[in-house]
C-alpha cells in the first residue's frame, strides 16, 4: 500500500513538472515572438539608415540587406553635414532633463503628502488627481495654450514644461509605492528629533529609489518623444526639439531621408542609456508600485 502511494506521488510530481515545463515553453515562445514583433520595425529602420535616401524613396522601408548600396554615408552626413540636427538634439536633451527632474521632485512631494499624512479631503484630492488622467490632452490643449499666452510663456522652455509639471500618473505611482512603506519610519524620525522635511528627504526619499528609477525612464521617454505641445509653444526654429526638427525634413518639396533615418536611429541612444543606467531599479520599482497600497 505504501509503495502504491509513493508511486502515485512520484507520478503526480512528474506530471506537475511536465505541465510546468510545457507552460514555461509556451510562455517563452509567446514572449519571444512578441519581442521579435516589437524589435522588427526598429531593425528595419537601422538597416534603412545605411541605404541611400533615394532608395528609401523608391522602395520604402523594407528588410532588404544589399551590401552593394549600404554604407556609412548617412551617418557621415549626420555628423559633418550643414544642418541643425545637433541643435535640435541639444534642445531635446535640455528639455528632457529639466522636465524629468522637476516632474519627479514635484510629484514626489505631492504623493508624499497624499500617502503619509491623514487629513480631511485627502481621498477627494487624490480622486481629483486621478480624474485628470481621464481627460485627453487634446481637450486641454487650447485652454493651456491660452494660459501660456496670458502668462507670456510662448516660445519659452518654461511654457513647455509647466503644464506637465504635475503628472497624474507619476503622482499615482509614487503614492501607491509609498503606501506600502512602513509609516513607523515617520514616528522613528520624529523621536530622533528630525523635522518633517528631514524625514521626507533623508529617510523616505532614499528608500523610494526604485520608484524614482521607474518614473525617470517613463517620464524621459514621454518628454523626449513629445512633439505636439512643444510644436504649439515654440516659435523660433532655433528652439525646435528633435521630433519637431526631424518632422520639418518631410516637406512637399523634398524629403531628406538621409538625415531623417540616420538621425532617428541616433535619437534612440539617450533613452537607451537612461534605461541601462536605471535598469537595476526599474523592475523592482514597477513591481512594487503595482502591488503595494
Amino acid at each position: 500500500m505504501g509503495k502504491q502511494e509513493n508511486s502515485f506521488e512520484i507520478e503526480k510530481k512528474v506530471g506537475m513538472a511536465l505541465k510546468t515545463r510545457i507552460l514555461s515553453v509556451i510562455a517563452t515562445s509567446f514572449f519571444a515572438a512578441l519581442g521579435i514583433i516589437v524589435v522588427f520595425p526598429f531593425f528595419v529602420m537601422v538597416i534603412a539608415s545605411f541605404r541611400p535616401g533615394k532608395d528609401i524613396i523608391r522602395y520604402g522601408l523594407a528588410l532588404q540587406i544589399d551590401f552593394d548600396v549600404m554604407s556609412f554615408k548617412n551617418y557621415k552626413y549626420l555628423f559633418t553635414g550643414n544642418h541643425a540636427y545637433f541643435t535640435w538634439f541639444k534642445n531635446s536633451l535640455v528639455l528632457t532633463l529639466l522636465s524629468v527632474v522637476l516632474t519627479l521632485i514635484v510629484c514626489y512631494f505631492v504623493a508624499y503628502g497624499l500617502s503619509m499624512y491623514k487629513f480631511k479631503l485627502r481621498n477627494f484630492l487624490f480622486f481629483l488627481v486621478i480624474a485628470t488622467m481621464m481627460v485627453p490632452f487634446e481637450i486641454l490643449m487650447l485652454p493651456l495654450f491660452q494660459e501660456m499666452i496670458d502668462l507670456k510663456l510662448i516660445d519659452t522652455t518654461a511654457g513647455v514644461i509647466l503644464p506637465g509639471l504635475v503628472s497624474a500618473s507619476t503622482v499615482f505611482f509614487f503614492r501607491q509605492y509609498m503606501m506600502g512603506l512602513p509609516h513607523e519610519l515617520l514616528d522613528a524620525g520624529r523621536i530622533d528629533g528630525s523635522t518633517e522635511y528631514g524625514i521626507c528627504i533623508k529617510i523616505m526619499l532614499p528608500i523610494t529609489k526604485p520608484a524614482f528609477a521607474a518614473m525617470a525612464i517613463l517620464s524621459s521617454m514621454g518628454a523626449w518623444n513629445s512633439m505636439l505641445w512643444p510644436l504649439l509653444v515654440y516659435r523660433s526654429a532655433s528652439k525646435f526639439t528633435l521630433p519637431i526638427g526631424l518632422n520639418t525634413l518631410l516637406t512637399p518639396y523634398g524629403n531628406n531621408y538621409d538625415l531623417l533615418i540616420a538621425g532617428s536611429c541616433f535619437a534612440v541612444l539617450p533613452i537607451f542609456a537612461i534605461f541601462l543606467a536605471f535598469q537595476s531599479y526599474f523592475i523592482d520599482g514597477m513591481t512594487a508600485g503595482a502591488v503595494k497600497g
